[in-house]
């Protein structure tokens, strides 16, 4: 008996692991879908990776709305826009991913940008399956 309860725990505690595994690589993807999108300009295929009730903190203390981030992002134009060292920690339906951002560009209002940040992404596994970003932190690294 003892020894058929530790292989049902050893079996589920797998099972665990390549869930957050496998969540893990899911919003990897995701953030990369979401920095192919920026540097295209694209916001229409942002849009659906970002939750209603998005909100974002740039590195500069604003905060902005799905709306914001979206129309900005059909404004702006990037030369780089890349992410490197991503981090997914994994808690139930919900997922930390952290890395770094490099931008060369021009912002929304055509003003240039150059900049490297860490950034902090919350993502949320929603009642149909899909995975949205909620709520995305910004800091300039110096």
């Amino acid at each position: 008996m003892k020894r058929t309860l530790a292989i049902g725990a050893i079996v589920l505690l797998t099972l665990g692991v390549a869930t957050a595994q496998d969540t893990a690589k899911a919003v990897t993807d995701l953030e990369h879908q979401w920095t192919k999108a920026s540097l295209a300009s694209d916001g229409d295929t942002l849009a659906p990776l970002l939750a209603t009730g998005f909100v974002a903190i740039d590195a500069d203390g604003s905060t902005h709305t799905k709306a914001e981030v979206v129309g900005r992002t059909k404004k702006q134009k990037w030369v780089t826009n890349e992410i490197a060292d991503v981090k997914v920690t994994v808690h139930g339906n919900t997922a930390i991913a952290t890395g770094t951002w490099t931008g060369k560009g021009t912002d929304e209002m055509g003003k240039a940008v150059n900049t490297k940040e860490r950034y902090a992404d919350t993502w949320v596994k929603m009642a149909d399956g899909k995975w949205q970003c909620v709520a995305s932190a910004s800091a300039t690294i110096k």
